[in-house]
């Protein structure tokens, strides 16, 4: 979570106050926040700076005497390089030594995304293979929950990935090289997303270090190669983890059930331990 703790920059608030100029606080090259005196309130602005839509969760939080007007805590989808007013303190004798500070976190995707039930996706793979399902939807190992129309599929280091919907490439981080089950290992993943047409993603997990085939803003196509499968991150063992996902708050994405096609057909519902040859 990402922390602006404006509390400790009173100076900063003085300047702010004094000439009318901003304070920003950016998260990397995808969003920013702006803290822009108007007319002696305080409103927060968020900026996308990226291309494409970002929903992003703000929390102010502070001493009780903070007005804020309306809710201390905001989700919103921002359009690419879109900017938006978040938030707003009404008094500017609030801030004083008060120690306010603002929260926020991010995630690819539109919250309000309705996903299309009608299209049918490709398994993640080349077509005439097969994998074995190590968990399927509601797997009581980890696929419960936000994860819960996730699937992995058992496949050794190196396997090619298949997109298994169009898009275009959003995210792409392929450095690293490291695999565990312990807290935190989920920074060390390796992963593809693809922003579909309705404004939900498909995300491929545990990639091969230099595994991607992809660059972000690439479009893709049902089925082109896209990356190489491998062991990183959260993981036991090597498998690919693939879900489509709608943004929710505080940087999280909810898994969104879909249907897959095989060669003996449409597969609804992926079950653990079964195999699914790729049409």
């Amino acid at each position: 979570m990402r922390i602006l703790d404006l509390g400790k920059t009173l100076t900063g608030l003085a300047l702010l106050m004094a000439t009318g100029s901003a304070l920003a606080e950016c998260r990397d090259e995808w969003i920013c926040v702006d803290a822009v005196n108007e007319g002696g309130n305080i409103e927060f602005h968020a900026r996308n700076l990226g291309d494409f839509p970002i929903t992003y969760t703000l929390k102010i939080s502070g001493p009780r005497q903070l007005h804020i007007d309306g809710p201390d805590t905001v989700t919103r989808t921002l359009a690419p390089k879109q900017a938006q007013q978040a938030m707003q303190l009404k008094s500017a004798g609030a801030i004083g030594n008060s120690g306010y500070r603002i929260d926020y976190e991010w995630t690819v995707g539109d919250k309000d995304a309705i996903h299309d039930d009608d299209h049918v996706y490709s398994l993640p793979y080349a077509s005439g293979t097969l994998y074995r399902v190590l968990q399927g939807y509601g797997s009581r190992f980890s696929h419960t929950g936000l994860e819960e129309f996730a699937i992995d599929f058992d496949m050794p280091v190196g396997t090619p990935v298949h997109a298994a919907r169009d898009g275009v490439v959003a995210r792409v981080v392929d450095g690293n090289s490291e695999g565990c089950w312990e807290d935190g290992c989920g920074r060390y993943a390796n992963f593809v997303v693809i922003l579909h047409s309705d404004g939900t993603t498909g995300e491929y997990y545990h990639l091969m270090q230099d595994g991607s085939l992809v660059s972000a803003g690439e479009r893709v196509w049902q089925g082109q190669r896209i990356a190489y499968s491998g062991n990183t991150g959260h993981t036991t063992m090597p498998h690919l983890h693939f879900a489509v996902y709608r943004a929710t708050d505080w940087g999280n994405t909810q898994s969104i059930p879909v249907r897959f096609q095989g060669t003996d057909g449409i597969i609804v519902k992926p079950r653990r331990g079964g195999r699914y040859q790729a049409l």
